[in-house]
């Protein structure tokens, strides 16, 4: 038995096959067969759609919205860490315990 190669579906293709679950004119296992796609995919398709729909409306899903990023905080961690990384370099070498060198 040979192993297929793992497909990428376009969002056009699952959103086709989504709008077919959700119409309910076929099962599942007929869905399977004419989009050759497994019947637990179509399943988890059709929750995505059915999730993302009020999105479509003005709503804004909660998951896809970040927190805003201060990058000042995290350019002074990383000079800090890289400080505290030299310190602990030279001070390591300077006992002898670590002979490898950057």
């Amino acid at each position: 038995m040979t192993k297929r190669t793992r497909r990428n579906h376009t969002p056009a293709f699952k959103a086709k096959v989504a709008l077919a679950a959700v119409k309910g004119d076929k099962t599942l296992a007929e869905l399977a067969q004419q989009f050759d796609v497994h019947p637990n995919q179509i399943t988890t398709w059709r929750g995505q759609l059915l999730e993302g729909a009020a999105g479509v409306f003005g709503g804004v899903s909660e998951g896809t919205a970040s927190p805003p990023v201060d990058l000042k905080e995290l350019h002074a961690k990383i000079g800090q860490l890289a400080l505290e990384n030299d310190f602990l370099a030279g001070a390591l070498s300077k006992a002898g315990m670590l002979s490898i060198k950057r």
